[in-house]
């Protein structure tokens, strides 16, 4: 796999290129591969930074970091995607990886909360997140909170 860039941007960072890609490619696995009718626009991209991993200039990995009170009482990590075309590659265990380092550098060495999909707890848990609740259904989708501490 070649080298990913990444780049941390505030929303009115992005180019809108920039802003197509990763609408484009939440769209492509949030809504289409999922099977999932939901809005992604949510409102909350305006006040999150956005996590962008390139490779030769196309955006392969990405994810949406928000400020404590957004949607937990803790900073979060969410819209955790990688391309379809880059998946079993490491892509994504560097992304999380990348994704925390930026959360403790823009908001400080706290816990971190997701909204995970259920079918990924392993894969957060080698993180050192940990379920916080029930099992809930989110858009049809098995999911659970679950919370990495300092």
């Amino acid at each position: 796999m070649s080298k990913i860039h990444w780049s941390l941007l505030k929303f009115e960072e992005l180019s809108l290129s920039d802003c197509y890609a990763l609408l484009q490619l939440r769209s492509a696995i949030f809504v289409v591969e999922q099977q999932c009718v939901y809005l992604d626009m949510d409102n909350k991209d305006q006040q999150a930074w956005h996590l962008l991993g390139k490779i030769n200039g196309q955006l392969v990995a990405y994810t949406r970091l928000l400020p404590a009170g957004l949607a937990y009482d803790h900073c979060s990590i969410s819209r955790v995607v990688t391309a379809a075309t880059h998946r079993r590659t490491g892509a994504g265990k560097l992304l999380m990886a990348e994704s925390i380092l930026s959360c403790e550098k823009l908001f400080g060495k706290g816990p971190i909360e997701i909204g995970a999909q259920l079918y990924l707890e392993k894969f957060y848990q080698s993180f050192g997140f940990n379920r916080a609740g029930e099992i809930y259904l989110e858009d049809g989708i098995e999911h659970i909170h679950m919370i990495r501490t300092a």
